[in-house]
């Protein structure tokens, strides 16, 4: 087992798999605007970026076009509308749940997704009560990669950075948990962005598949 105290996770693409549901929200707006459905694993590398990123990927337009912001306000609507519809737990995640709880160590979450969205999905999985922590970016002056947030999530758990696992599915998660004097997970599992390449985040590990992550913690 490794030496830790808490665990924290990033949420989408790390801790969920919330990319169904946006898929749908997506393709459902697509639709409304007369526009080609788009493809799944094309929104998969873009929900890292959040609802710019789809908005982008959708429609083909840049947060400067004067469309962009009511694009996105639909958007976010049909997504929050059914947000848990399809969303769940990683592959094996449960289970390091259920082994974090067994063993009495806190879990939690920090993450870029707005408290609105994040709480509303943990509540529908029925997560919410099991987390120690969970940070937004409502939470902070500065979100990820700023460790700002990340050591907001110690102190309330009261854990020293240097005791905590962070995993993440993205280079700002690594860069905001090393940042913090966090020992950090990449979660090659995730929606990894097109081009990147995991192994030169110098995260402390590289996890491929979520159903492993069980057998290199404990």
């Amino acid at each position: 087992m490794l030496d830790f105290n808490a665990l924290l996770f990033d949420l989408d693409g790390t801790l969920l798999d919330t990319a169904p549901d946006f898929i749908t929200a997506l393709n459902t707006q697509l639709e409304r605007h007369g526009r080609p459905a788009i493809q799944g694993s094309e929104v998969r590398t873009s929900v890292t970026n959040g609802s710019v990123g789809l908005i982008q990927a959708g429609f083909g337009l840049t947060p400067e076009d004067v469309r962009f912001e009511s694009l996105r306000e639909e958007f976010l609507a049909l997504y929050f509308a059914n947000l848990a519809d399809k969303t769940a737990l990683f592959a094996g995640l449960q289970s390091v749940l259920d082994e974090c709880a067994n063993r009495e160590i806190p879990w939690g979450i920090v993450t870029n997704k707005p408290w609105k969205y994040t709480e509303a999905a943990l509540v529908q999985l029925n997560l919410m009560q099991g987390a120690a922590t969970v940070i937004c970016p409502d939470h902070v002056a500065q979100p990820k990669p700023h460790p700002e947030a990340m050591l907001l999530a110690c102190s309330e758990i009261a854990i020293a950075p240097a005791d905590c696992l962070y995993v993440g599915d993205h280079l700002r998660d690594i860069d905001a948990g090393r940042a913090a004097g966090m020992r950090t997970i990449a979660a090659g599992w995730g929606y990894i962005e097109a081009g990147q390449n995991i192994h030169n985040w110098q995260a402390d590990w590289v996890v491929e598949q979520s159903h492993e992550l069980h057998s290199l913690l404990f």
